[in-house]
C-alpha cells in the first residue's frame, strides 16, 4: 500500500462538527449536493456488466460500470471499492468524485457503479431501478473478483445506494464471500417508507419535487425506448413519492404496492443478519431519512455493525470545517468511511 496521509484521516474521522455557518441540516444538505469536489482520477475503464440474463422476451440487463485500476502487478493485493449512488444519482455524484479521489490516492481499486438506467443506460436494460436490486451490486462485485482476482472488496452505497448495499450484506448473511471485506452505508434509506413519507413532508417538498420530475422524465424516456413494457399515462398525476412507487416501481417490478416494495426492499429487515464489518453514517438531523427505533436497535445489538450517529450533517453532506494546514477539506464522511475501509481491507 503506497503511503497515505493517515495521520490527517485519523485525526478527522472522529466526532463531527459542522462546518461554520452550515449548522442547519438543510444547509448541510443543499451545499453538500452542489459543492464541487476536486476529481483527480485517471481516465474510467467503461464496462457493461451483465446482471441479469436474457430471457425467451427480454434482453439483459446491464450495468454500466466506470473504474479505476491501479497497475496490474499489484491490482489484487489493494482494496476496491465499489461505490454505488442515491436516487436519480450516477456515477459522476459529487460524493461519488469525492469518495473515489480520495480512495485512488490511498492505493484502492475504484468501481463506480451506476445503478440500471442510471448514467444514461436506458437503454442497456428492459426493467426500472428499485431499492431492492441489491443482487446487481453482487453481480458486479462477483465481475470483477473474478476478472482481476481480487482479494478484497468493500461496498460503499450513499442514501438508496446505503440501503442496497447493507441489504446485500444482510441477504448474504454468513454466507458472504471471503472478498467481502466491509460494507459502508451513508445516510442509507434503511427505512424506505418511512422516508418516502417524509419526504412528503411540507418542508421537504423541495426534494421530493426535483426527485419526482427525475424520475417521471426518465420513466416516460423508458417509455419510447420499451412502448410494448410500459404505458407512459401511469406517469400522469403523480405528486408524491409514494405515488410514484406504487403506481409504477411496485406495478413493473414484482410488487403488490408500495407497502409492499416498501417492506421486501428494505435493508432493514435484515440488519441483524450483516455477517461482514459494517459502518452506517446517519445524521438525526437528516430531512427525510427516518432511521426507525426498531432498526437503531438491530443496528446497535449486531456486533458486526459500527453505527456512528451525528446531531447534524444533513443528508450525504457531513460537512466539517476545512483544515487546509493539515490537508484536510472538511468531507468528514469521506474521511471515515476511508479510515473504517482501510483498516479492515
Amino acid at each position: 500500500m503506497p503511503a497515505v496521509e493517515l495521520e490527517s484521516i485519523a485525526v478527522h474521522a472522529a466526532e463531527f462538527e459542522p462546518r461554520r455557518y452550515l449548522r442547519n441540516g438543510h444547509l448541510q444538505t443543499i451545499v453538500g449536493n452542489y459543492l464541487h469536489r476536486v476529481n483527480d482520477l485517471p481516465a474510467p475503464e467503461t464496462e457493461m456488466v451483465e446482471v441479469w440474463p436474457a430471457t425467451a422476451s427480454q434482453i439483459a440487463s446491464r450495468v454500466r460500470c466506470d473504474s479505476h485500476w491501479q497497475p496490474e502487478a499489484v491490482r489484487a493485493a489493494r482494496p476496491t471499492a465499489i461505490i454505488v449512488h442515491g436516487l436519480e444519482g450516477s456515477s459522476s455524484s459529487q460524493y461519488v468524485i469525492g469518495n473515489s479521489s480520495k480512495l485512488w490516492r490511498a492505493g484502492c481499486n475504484i468501481v463506480r457503479m451506476n445503478m440500471r438506467n442510471c448514467g444514461g443506460t436506458e437503454g442497456l436494460t428492459p426493467t426500472l431501478y428499485h431499492s431492492g436490486l441489491s443482487s446487481d451490486v453482487l453481480a458486479v462485485m462477483k465481475f470483477f473478483v473474478a476478472r482481476h482476482g481480487l482479494r478484497s472488496v468493500s461496498l460503499i452505497g450513499y442514501s438508496m445506494g446505503g440501503n442496497l448495499v447493507l441489504k446485500l450484506a444482510g441477504d448474504l448473511g454468513a454466507g458472504a464471500p471471503a472478498e467481502l471485506r466491509s460494507v459502508i452505508g451513508v445516510s442509507p434509506a434503511i427505512d424506505l417508507g418511512p422516508s418516502a413519507d417524509a419526504l412528503h413532508e411540507p418542508q421537504n417538498r423541495v426534494y421530493e419535487i426535483k426527485f419526482l420530475r427525475a424520475l417521471l422524465k426518465r420513466f416516460r424516456r423508458k417509455a419510447r425506448l420499451f412502448p410494448r413494457a410500459y404505458d407512459p399515462h401511469r406517469a400522469d398525476g403523480i405528486h408524491s413519492l409514494r405515488e410514484f412507487d406504487d403506481k409504477i416501481t411496485a406495478l413493473y417490478s414484482g410488487f403488490a404496492g408500495a407497502d409492499d416494495y416498501y417492506y421486501r426492499a428494505a435493508a432493514a429487515r435484515v440488519l441483524d443478519r450483516i455477517a461482514v464489518p459494517a459502518l452506517v453514517l446517519n445524521a438525526l438531523d437528516d430531512p427525510f431519512i427516518r432511521l426507525t427505533d426498531e432498526s437503531r436497535a438491530k443496528l446497535l445489538a449486531n456486533p458486526n455493525v459500527s453505527l456512528i450517529e451525528t446531531a447534524r450533517g444533513g443528508h450525504c453532506a457531513f460537512l466539517a470545517q476545512p483544515d487546509a494546514g493539515r490537508g484536510y477539506d472538511g468531507y468528514w464522511a469521506e474521511h471515515t468511511l476511508l479510515r473504517f475501509l482501510l483498516d479492515r481491507a
